[in-house]
């Protein structure tokens, strides 16, 4: 497709939006009464931004343009070579990537320490030249290790990068992911686990990333669970239950009352949009999900 065409294409796809109202599908959510595209301005409460990898039929650009015509503010998992991308739009890389082995290789186990030490000490000088803050890693599989031992584990490796990560204003996040559907044998699969791990470290540089969708799938009791751990959350993500997609009425979540709870913890970081559109118009579920998630 030439540029010319993808231009034009991203400028239907979001004139398509502008009808989508802030509340006609969501009546089970006791939205107000149904506001049009144009007359809907986001509340400024929360930070919102958009996982890059669940619209990957976008390019960068095209999907930099459709965020900043929605009211985001950021784009997450993005890593150093599209960030000048990001900030011709005027947007921030509010979860950077690029440091990690893999999820499933991570700081529970020692045999790759030494290659995340070198991964991390190279990345976040420049989380930190580009003027941003998170910087997402994770725990790796258990492979046969119980909790404790994950725990020490991941606490050696961890410890070893923190003065970096403090000189720079750096926090290194660690992402929760449920084990039984999605990504069996991760070790980072409880808030509590994640929690005891940000306590060891005694850190404001680790921190963790609350994935709505994955601790639903594993532990359940959201709301509960983010009120009494928000203190070592420094980011969350979204997706409908079951199946990863819309957060509509579709799903089983109440994804304002927990947006809610959320705001009321004080939180000032982002809240990043991570489901798998179904939907033929996708830019079209994005829109739809940040109204729901604007309380």
């Amino acid at each position: 497709m030439s540029d010319k065409n993808r231009r034009s294409a991203i400028k239907g796809i979001l004139a398509g939006t502008a009808a989508l109202t802030a509340a006609g599908p969501l009546a089970c959510f006791g939205q107000n009464e149904p506001q049009t595209e144009a007359a809907y301005t986001l509340k400024g409460n929360l930070n919102h931004s958009v996982c890059r990898w669940c619209f990957n039929e976008l390019s960068v650009e095209e999907l930099c343009a459709a965020a900043k015509e929605i009211g985001l503010k950021g784009i997450d998992l993005v890593g150093p070579k599209d960030w000048p991308t990001l900030k011709k739009h005027g947007l921030v890389s509010s979860m950077c990537n690029g440091a990690e082995i893999s999820l499933t290789e991570g700081f529970n186990h020692p045999q790759y320490h030494a290659q995340l030490f070198k991964n991390y000490s190279d990345m976040i000088p420049l989380v930190a030249k580009a003027g941003y803050t998170n910087l997402i890693c994770f725990s790796g599989n258990r492979n046969g290790l119980d909790d404790e031992t994950g725990l020490k584990n991941s606490v050696e490796g961890l410890k070893k990068l923190l003065p970096l990560a403090e000189k720079h204003k750096v926090v290194l996040v660690m992402e929760l992911l449920n084990s039984k559907v999605n990504h069996k044998d991760y070790q980072c699969d409880r808030t509590a686990w994640g929690a005891e791990l940000a306590k060891r470290l005694g850190s404001e540089n680790f921190k963790l990333l609350y994935d709505i969708y994955h601790m639903q799938v594993d532990e359940g009791n959201v709301i509960q669970t983010i009120k009494d751990n928000h203190q070592y959350i420094a980011h969350y993500h979204t997706a409908g239950v079951p199946g990863r997609h819309e957060i509509d009425d579709t799903q089983e979540l109440n994804y304002p009352a927990i947006m809610r709870a959320i705001k009321d913890t004080g939180f000032k970081g982002f809240v990043a949009q991570e489901f798998i559109p179904q939907a033929k118009d996708k830019l079209k579920s994005l829109r739809q999900a940040i109204q729901i998630c604007d309380v």
